[in-house]
């Protein structure tokens, strides 16, 4: 049972200068962009400078919510009159409350680690100033997206969010593949971006406001099937943007762009955006209660989809990508619990923030020490050589696998025990599906983990290409992977001491009664450590006792299915692209053959007519005599007939 979250007050103090955290890296992004080659030699350190500047502004906001009343903590600042259309007024405003926040510190804070860790790993690129630019627009738009007080403003981040990754991933857009990876996540991403243009034109006509004010707190006024319409389709954006089932397709080929992206993508910014999307809406899905259950089946789904593909792939970032996946299905699966795992979802989204973003940026550091190699099974035996790199690895490697005490450990067991608290046959069937997850999490996270950091090495020989000499990064990479590896550790702790990090979301969230699961807390506690231990346990004893091989086996019927992404390629292109192909070709044809040939035959018929009416056009008047001669004699013809 939820109670009626805090109405919102004007922002007063430092949160009136909460337009300052957007407007700093767009600055960034507009000097960079316009100054061109002339900022090559400091345009990187501009970039770095403008996010951070957005951490300090988040910070002195923070602090000052932090000071407040918990009934006070919801605020909102206007900035200007934006859409008078009409019966549609659209004010530009941001909404500064505990959830936007805890966004807005996440993202700007593991931002800034994420520039300063670019200017290392990008400082041979010639084109790095454009890398800044891109990083700080995307900051930009994810910071607009959180903070905006209407769906139609959360809806211009949304969509900068989905242009700056565009940007991103096909940086490198002189490899065809990776341009072709770009325009796969920007095309996937706009299908689910109609569900939530639909879903603002339902709340319009039944509301008459996009805002949420004008939304949420008048929600009692709509029926169960408008609201489970609205619920629907923001779901089906949220899966386009935070890659769930069946909109995931485009993540793990998303690992086309420099790994400080993916890091950016993945910890920090745009797949948590369909998270947020859904806990901001919670009224909604809480009047639609077949919305709120189909969001929960989702993140089932996708929590074992991703995990099952994870399991089999070879490229170490894919692997990563399809963590992600499932762990953002954990987080669907706790918002689609209801108030009761609206914080959860949060929690695992924060702790999950710090720990994925410390294990991309390992990844890049062995990526930077293995010659720009992807491949595991050629890697093997690097702990020996990078010693940082692998302790801050094995931070957020024992964080996702749930290992007590780090972060993970907290965030995911308290979905997990919220899952075994659902209503009805929901608790036994999400309960299960999530602890099956954590297993299968802890068997292919330590797969990663085993194959490049231990065993023997694997490395490419001289008379295989280049020849490896793996080594540690420079300080400008390791400080931030330092950093958030410390957080990867004990942030998790920090937030659920007193349920804090629930109580702090209170304001926006409601305040919800916990129920008891249908198992004892501590034995699904004991469970989940089990599987954990269980599934790392596994892992070592196929990829470190026995001999990796460095090309892979065929593998099962289920290997070669999840190497293929269990063939959701296969399945996007029958059930959408090749109809959509037949489709446009049969249009093609008819344009041509009906449309087109309609008014050629005309113009044809046309144009012989006049070719033939030239012809009697000679000159001469002896022609045009004759012509005169045989009117005349048709006329008297049908003069005559008429008469008799």
């Amino acid at each position: 049972m939820s109670t009626a979250v805090a109405d919102a007050a004007p922002a007063e103090g430092t949160a009136s200068l909460a337009w300052l955290l957007v407007a700093l890296p767009l600055l960034g992004a507009a000097v960079l962009l316009l100054a061109g080659r002339r900022s090559n030699r400091w345009g990187h350190w501009l970039g770095v400078l403008a996010s951070a500047g957005s951490f300090v502004v988040a910070l002195l906001v923070a602090l000052q919510m932090f000071a407040a009343e918990p009934a006070d903590r919801v605020m909102d600042l206007h900035l200007f009159r934006w859409l008078p259309a009409g019966d549609l007024t659209v004010d530009a405003g941001l909404r500064v409350d505990p959830l936007s926040m805890t966004f807005v510190l996440l993202v700007t804070f593991v931002g800034t680690l994420i520039h300063i860790y670019s200017v290392a790993y990008m400082s041979h690129d010639r084109d790095r100033r454009r890398f800044f630019a891109y990083l700080n627009l995307f900051v930009a738009a994810m910071l607009l997206l959180v903070l905006a007080d209407s769906y139609a403003l959360l809806f211009v981040g949304w969509e900068g969010v989905g242009l700056a990754s565009f940007l991103l991933i096909g940086f490198w857009d002189h490899r065809r593949d990776y341009a072709v990876a770009a325009k796969k996540a920007f095309v996937m991403n706009r299908v689910g971006d109609i569900g939530l243009l639909v879903a603002m034109m339902v709340m319009f006509s039944t509301f008459g406001s996009v805002s949420f004010d004008g939304v949420l707190t008048e929600v009692s006024a709509a029926s169960e099937g408008v609201l489970t319409t609205i619920g629907l389709l923001l779901l089906l954006g949220a899966c386009g943007k935070s890659a769930q089932f069946p909109l995931q397709a485009w993540l793990g080929d998303a690992m086309a762009g420099p790994t400080p992206v993916s890091a950016l993508i993945h910890a920090a910014t745009m797949v948590t955006a369909g998270v947020y999307l859904v806990v901001r809406s919670g009224p909604i899905f809480e009047g639609a209660p077949t919305a709120l259950l189909v969001v929960a089946i989702v993140g089932a789904i996708t929590l074992l989809f991703g995990a099952i593909v994870g399991s089999a792939k070879d490229d170490m970032k894919k692997v990563l990508a399809a963590s992600t996946m499932s762990q953002i299905g954990y987080m669907m699966l706790g918002a689609g619990l209801g108030p009761v795992g609206y914080a959860f979802a949060i929690f695992h989204l924060v702790t999950h923030g710090f720990f994925k973003a410390g294990m991309f940026l390992g990844a890049g550091s062995v990526m930077h020490a293995m010659n720009d190699q992807v491949d595991m099974r050629r890697f093997g035996n690097l702990a020996k050589y990078m010693k940082i790199t692998w302790l801050t690895f094995a931070a957020g490697w024992l964080a996702i696998i749930g290992i007590p005490p780090f972060s993970g450990f907290w965030s995911k067991d308290s979905i997990i025990e919220t899952a075994f608290a659902a209503e009805g046959w929901q608790a036994w069937v999400f309960g299960t599906v999530a602890l099956l997850g954590a297993g299968i999490t802890a068997f292919y996270m330590s797969r990663l983990f085993f194959m490049v950091f231990h065993g023997s090495a694997r490395w490419t020989t001289k008379a295989e290409g280049a020849e490896q000499h793996p080594h540690e990064s420079p300080a400008l990479m390791t400080i931030p992977m330092v950093i958030l590896a410390i957080g990867s550790v004990g942030l998790g702790f920090v937030l659920q001491l007193g349920d804090g990090f629930v109580h702090w979301l209170e304001p926006v969230t409601g305040h919800a009664e916990h129920h008891d699961p249908v198992l004892p807390i501590w034995l699904i506690m004991t469970a989940t450590i089990v599987l954990a231990v269980a599934g790392a346990a596994l892992a070592y004893r196929m990829y470190v006792a026995e001999k990796v091989p460095v090309v892979a086996p065929r593998g099962s019927v289920l290997t070669r299915a999840a190497r293929r992404d269990l063939y959701q390629d296969d399945v996007n292109e029958a059930v959408a692209m090749r109809p959509g192909q037949y489709l446009a070709r049969t249009l093609v044809y008819a344009d041509s053959a009906v449309v087109d040939g309609a008014v050629t035959g005309i113009a044809r018929g046309t144009s012989g007519s006049g070719q033939m009416l030239r012809r009697l056009q000679t000159g001469y008047v002896r022609s045009y005599a004759a012509l005169m001669l045989v009117g005349a004699v048709v006329a008297l013809v049908v003069v005559l007939a008429s008469r008799a």
